[in-house]
């Protein structure tokens, strides 16, 4: 037995009980994700809110990843600043809590965002999305605290396999109930918004009744502000123990800004570039879902067998392929009607797309969650991923903008091709992570500290 596992505590498993209220608030807020983000909401800003004004929907595309990119600058500068205050005060649910609350207030206020109204729905999604981003990393910060390293891969896993489970529920009845995201059905469609928010505020409640509050808060000697700040700077001075921890944060980098251009564009792409019918959006979104949370779950076990980097890099190359073949639907489709006869439209081929970037979403925001969390001492465990959600809105603010200033030149088709070179970058930066030497790093720091 080495000195460190003397010295340090094991993580014992939390209760299922527990362990299925974390997840249930990935089951929650993937509402917002998918209805606000991703399906419904972007789309009908897009087209109908800001519509085309000439220049194939390029304004109303820069506007859209404009209101992102701001929400996601706000949270890299306040994401650590809270992250320091939440591990010194064991105040995690509190600061949860509260940006629940924002979400689903903000998010029910988006039914006020009538065609024209571009600078209100502006400002709703700015906010709406910083309180969802802040509490993403707020749920990610009890990840360590549910279970040893062996098994935080299944952990994570499961919580965003349930996740894509509950998105499935809330934009199935979406589709099926207040239908397309056109000017002529604006009426029923607007309803969007106050179901995404009642869904979030509904499902979250066993999180906030099961999730226990761990550590023991420290006495305020002096202005929340100044603690945060002084933990953040120490912080990043210690880095230097945690250099695996660092190092991934860059390549996570990369490879989030590749993801949230996904997630922002991916129904505007089918949209704008495919064309597809509804019936096909419909059916992408099923099986994005499906896959999304088979990729989670079926990586989440895989990762503790082989690791949870092998598995986020693997994760990185079929995100890569799920580009290319994104970018060269509407080619492809041409070339297989032409060399074999067929009378395929591009919409069709997208739906073979959509299960790879399925697979590649799930499985890829999983392992790095998982990551991190094996990179995290317990005590430091809400900081750290505070920057973690400083690295995913980061590269959200640069992904986005640079995806948004790309189409106002290119178009849209092309400056996807930005998302593989993206993620390319990231895997170069991953190979110098060494999953064991960041371990290591984190029960050193446990050992000399305490829990």
């Amino acid at each position: 037995m080495s000195p460190l596992t003397s010295v340090t505590p094991p993580r014992t498993r939390a209760s299922r009980k527990e362990i299925l209220g974390w997840a249930m608030f990935d089951f929650a807020n993937q509402a917002y994700t998918l209805l606000i983000i991703t399906v419904v909401f972007g789309e009908l800003f897009t087209t109908v809110i800001v519509g085309d004004r000439g220049d194939g929907y390029r304004l109303a595309n820069f506007l859209w990843s404009l209101a992102l990119a701001v929400s996601y600058l706000l949270v890299v500068v306040t994401g650590p600043l809270c992250g320091a205050v939440m591990d010194y005060q064991a105040s995690k649910k509190r600061f949860l809590f509260a940006s629940y609350l924002a979400t689903v207030a903000t998010t029910a206020m988006l039914y006020f965002v009538a065609p024209g109204y571009v600078v209100l729905g502006l400002l709703l999604i700015v906010v709406s999305n910083y309180a969802y981003s802040m509490g993403e990393s707020f749920i990610a910060a009890f990840l360590p605290d549910l279970g040893p390293p062996e098994d935080l891969g299944k952990i994570s896993g499961f919580g965003w396999a349930l996740g894509y489970v509950g998105g499935l529920f809330a934009a199935g009845f979406t589709l099926m109930v207040l239908g397309e995201a056109t000017a002529e059905n604006f009426e029923r469609i607007r309803w969007v918004g106050p179901f995404a928010a009642g869904f979030f505020l509904v499902s979250a409640i066993p999180t906030f009744l099961w999730v226990k509050e761990r550590g023991t808060p420290q006495p305020a000697g002096k202005p929340y502000r100044e603690i945060a700040i002084e933990r953040v700077s120490t912080t990043l001075h210690e880095l230097r123990r945690f250099r695996d921890l660092a190092t991934f944060l860059v390549s996570l980098l990369f490879s989030m800004a590749g993801v949230y251009i996904i997630i922002a564009f991916a129904f505007i792409y089918g949209a704008q570039v495919i064309g597809w019918d509804a019936s096909i959006r419909n059916l992408m979104f099923i099986i994005v879902q499906i896959t999304a949370a088979a990729g989670a779950l079926g990586f989440g076990f895989l990762q503790d067998r082989i690791g949870t980097k092998v598995t986020y890099l693997f994760t990185l190359g079929l995100w890569v392929a799920a580009i290319l073949a994104i970018w060269a639907t509407p080619e492809v489709t041409a070339f297989l009607n032409v060399r074999f006869a067929l009378d395929w439209e591009a919409q069709h081929l997208f739906l073979f797309v959509g299960c790879l970037a399925g697979l590649s979403l799930g499985s890829s925001q999983s392992a790095s969650r998982a990551l991190v969390g094996l990179f995290s001492p317990t005590r430091k465990a809400a900081e750290f991923f505070g920057f973690w959600g400083l690295a995913n809105k980061l590269a959200g603010v640069f992904g986005i903008v640079a995806l948004g200033l790309l189409q106002t030149v290119v178009g849209l088709q092309a400056s996807i091709l930005l998302c593989a070179a993206l993620f390319i970058v990231a895997i170069l930066i991953c190979l110098g992570v060494d999953q064991a030497r960041g371990q290591r790093a984190a029960a050193e720091w446990e050992a000399r500290n305490g829990r």
